[in-house]
């Protein structure tokens, strides 16, 4: 129960800073995004630059009854962090996050409406992407 409160306390903190983070001005949000893979989930720079695999196993860490609603997080965290990335690593940043989102709805027993809108507008972006 305790494990339980917890999560829902962490994955409500989080989705408030990231609604902080997303309703600034692009011009305002400077380096905020790393601040929050670094306190939610961990290291940026391993979380945007480590190959998938390596990604997947660092959930390992956590029990399995979190593992999913702390994926979804480093979802949203890619998601948003790709509407400013450009080029390559905004690329990148998508896929990552379509990828994760996949894995998410495939394993998760609760329909989200919101997930599926995120996977098609990050695969209609993609695929616009990858025509130019």
């Amino acid at each position: 129960m305790l494990q339980t409160d917890y999560i829902m306390r962490l994955i409500h903190e989080f989705f408030k800073a990231l609604d902080r983070y997303l309703n600034k001005d692009e011009d305002r949000r400077g380096d905020e995004i790393v601040q929050l893979y670094n306190e939610f989930l961990g290291p940026a720079d391993f979380f945007r630059t480590a190959p998938m695999d390596d990604v997947m196993d660092s959930f390992r860490q956590y029990p399995e009854s979190e593992r999913l609603q702390r994926m979804e997080m480093l979802a949203e965290l890619y998601y948003a962090d790709a509407d400013t990335a450009t080029g390559v690593l905004g690329d990148e940043l998508m896929r990552r996050s379509l990828a994760l989102f996949g894995f998410i709805d495939r394993h998760d027993r609760t329909l989200n409406f919101g997930r599926k809108a995120k996977m098609a507008a990050l695969s209609q972006r993609l695929a616009g992407s990858d025509r130019n």
